[in-house]
């Protein structure tokens, strides 16, 4: 990393974990994405999901024709309670299958056809320890009765534990954890568990959904949490500890399904991303750690070069439009109307 007091020139980051959708509002956000990032995990919660290397192949052909020439974008399976192992070790072993995704059942959006049990799924599991294919986690129950925001907590304590236990050498990926609990539970185990975290969940606390009256374009799912959490998002992501790197969990969705009587959650905030994580580094005073947040810390877990092109962020300020024309869908993006201090340059 270089810098100096107004321009900053790091590696070229990677998108951990992103939805690009598929059809019109693919070509419409991939650019977004491949704009800042030189690769990104790709959720597979489409409809129907990816569970196929055929079906996996297919949509990578249409984000590279969406995203343009310089992108790469990483595929995931999606898991089912009767997903083949051999499908995925296939997948894997043909550089088509980057990871694999695990959604319990009914947890977010997309998530219809997730894992009901991951004693379901153990066979595949161990299948995946043994090959070194990673899992991503979404990491909540989806009991009724399990309040929204201990989700998180709770999965840690009832599946998360046991699978580190059982399976040690199987590498996990918590995904956009929202939690202390998550900090301290990623912090404490081996080297084979890392995570990601959003801009979002850095930025907001639950306060920010109903700020003067429901705000639903700051709703996600992990849902944000109290001040207490995200402070300690704050901590592990600037701490400069290597288990902890970027992924945005961007979420487009039109407005309408947004601002409706059941809305959609999700963030958009892939077109501003690195703008909005700096601004954090910046306020916790550790711009010199942001290098290894954003570029170096996600490629090392997942065992791939670093990427050898360089992007520079300028303080000259990056105004948030209220507004984005996603080819057709209009989405309100994360930062909507601000102006943040840094702006991406390329």
């Amino acid at each position: 990393m270089t810098d100096a007091p107004n321009r900053l020139t790091i590696r070229r980051p990677d998108d951990w974990h992103v939805h690009l959708r598929d059809g019109a509002v693919l070509e419409g956000v991939a650019r977004h994405t491949a704009r800042q990032f030189a690769r990104a995990i790709v959720m597979p919660n489409l409809s129907p999901p990816i569970t196929t290397v055929a079906a996996a192949a297919a949509y990578r052909e249409r984000i590279v024709a969406a995203a343009g020439p310089g992108f790469t974008p990483l595929m995931t399976a999606y898991l089912t309670d009767t997903i083949d192992a051999d499908e995925i070790a296939r997948g894997f072993a043909e550089g088509v299958f980057t990871a694999a995704k695990l959604y319990p059942a009914h947890a977010t959006t997309g998530s219809a056809h997730g894992v009901t049990d991951v004693a379901n799924i153990r066979p595949v599991l161990e299948r995946m320890e043994a090959i070194g294919m990673p899992l991503l986690i979404h990491g909540e129950v989806t009991d009724s009765h399990v309040d929204i925001f201990d989700r998180e907590a709770v999965f840690i304590e009832r599946t998360l534990s046991g699978l580190v236990r059982d399976l040690p050498g199987l590498r996990i990926v918590f995904e956009h954890i929202t939690t202390r609990d998550a900090v301290e539970f990623v912090e404490g185990a081996g080297p084979n568990v890392a995570a990601t975290i959003t801009p979002q969940h850095l930025h907001i606390n639950r306060n920010a959904m109903f700020a003067g009256g429901i705000r639903p374009h700051m709703y996600c799912l992990p849902v944000a949490k109290r001040e207490v959490h995200r402070l300690a998002l704050r901590k592990a992501a600037t701490s400069g500890n290597a288990k902890f790197f970027l992924g945005t969990d961007s979420a487009p969705h039109a407005v309408g399904a947004k601002e409706s009587s059941c809305g959609c959650a999700g963030i958009y905030n892939a077109p501003y991303a690195l703008e909005s994580y700096l601004a954090v580094f910046e306020e916790e005073g550790a711009i010199d750690k942001f290098e290894g947040f954003a570029s170096l810390n996600g490629p090392a877990f997942y065992r791939l070069p670093v990427n050898e092109d360089t992007v520079v962020l300028e303080r000259s300020g990056a105004q948030v439009p209220e507004l984005i024309d996603a080819n057709g869908t209009p989405i309100v993006p994360f930062h909507a109307g601000e102006t943040l201090a840094w702006r991406f340059l390329g």
